[in-house]
């Protein structure tokens, strides 16, 4: 017989479990059985729970994304003005947080997954329009109708630098990686193109 109150606990800790097992394996050739018993539990209750490897990949990146949306709007609260808010955005995107090694892993993992699976493609989607409708508010008051591109310039930079840093493993590109993303948005707020 199930407890009652227990699922919410165990998805947690599945999910948890799910990107602890990624970064210590470095990619998506995880069981569920070594996912449930790094969580403590069967591999019956976590396909009970989720279904498949994939649906707890699924889950695990949702909250990976669910506490990146959290950083950056709790950046957000804190800037005053558009060039503030864009400067937050920016330096979300490269947080401690963000650079956990099971972190970064469940994110390389979840760029190869988007490209074979339709679920995490739309999950991908998701992340990536939301990054670039934040940009884009806080864009088009201060540079118009170039906003469009600019964001999506931003964007495509937030994430390559992050992959960048994902894959060098080096700690001290992390700020570095800020830099050149600010430096880009201070171009583009400049209005010069090169």
């Amino acid at each position: 017989m199930p407890k009652l109150g227990m699922e919410p606990i165990r998805r947690a800790a599945l999910v948890k479990a799910t990107i602890d097992e990624i970064g210590a394996v470095g990619n998506l050739d995880v069981t569920v059985s070594n996912i449930a018993k790094r969580a403590g539990m069967s591999s019956a209750l976590a396909h009970h729970y989720f279904g498949g490897k994939e649906q707890i990949f699924l889950a695990a990146m949702r909250h990976t994304l669910s506490d990146y949306r959290h950083e950056v709007c709790s950046a957000l609260r804190q800037a005053k003005g558009h060039k503030e808010r864009l400067e937050a955005i920016v330096r979300a995107g490269f947080t401690a947080n963000n650079f956990q090694p099971e972190v970064i892993a469940a994110w390389l993992n979840f760029y190869v997954l988007a490209q074979t699976s339709a679920n995490a493609h739309a999950l991908l989607r998701i992340y990536q329009r939301r990054l670039h409708s934040n940009l884009l508010h806080d864009l088009r008051p201060l540079i118009g109708d170039r906003a469009e591109g600019a964001a999506t310039r931003i964007a495509a930079l937030i994430d390559g630098l992050y992959l960048r840093q994902g894959l060098s493993r080096m700690t001290s590109e992390q700020s570095d990686a800020t830099r050149q993303a600010l430096a880009l948005l201070h171009i583009e707020l400049a209005g010069r193109t090169q």
